[in-house]
């Protein structure tokens, strides 16, 4: 019985239910680090860096890029609060290369009004968006 290994997996961002559905594992990293979720995993809720999930699901694996956020788990669910959610489909590639670039001449800018920790959140961002696209050039 399939459905017995599963839990009910809510993934919300603030313009969108970006994913509600059944899901066997779900892998994403949290502040202090990559998580894999099982039904019955111990309650927990914690706080998230961008990064791609994988959301696996009878055999099938779904790649998405979360961009910060929370995530609480219960023992048959667990809910996604994320600032943005994105399928490899809804990523422009050109738009994230510039935006790498943009990050990438900030933070070498040497500029001392710079948010440095905001450069390097946008760097980060992009890099996760590149990845899942398939175009990452670390």
């Amino acid at each position: 019985m399939a459905e017995e290994k599963q839990f009910r997996l809510e993934i919300i961002s603030p313009d969108r239910i970006f994913y509600e559905g059944p899901a066997d594992m779900l892998e994403i990293r949290t502040t202090e680090g990559e998580i894999g979720i099982l039904r019955d995993h111990i309650p927990l809720t914690a706080m998230l860096v961008p990064c791609i999930v994988n959301i696996k699901n009878n055999g099938e694996v779904k790649h998405a890029a979360i961009h910060d956020g929370f995530i609480e788990i219960l023992k048959d669910k667990v809910v996604v609060l994320s600032e943005s959610c994105e399928w490899p489909e809804e990523i422009d590639r050109k738009r994230a290369e510039e935006a790498k670039l943009r990050a990438e001449r900030r933070l070498k800018s040497g500029d001392s009004n710079l948010n440095m920790a905001r450069a390097e959140l946008a760097l980060r961002k992009s890099l996760i968006r590149l990845e899942l696209a398939g175009q990452s050039k670390s």
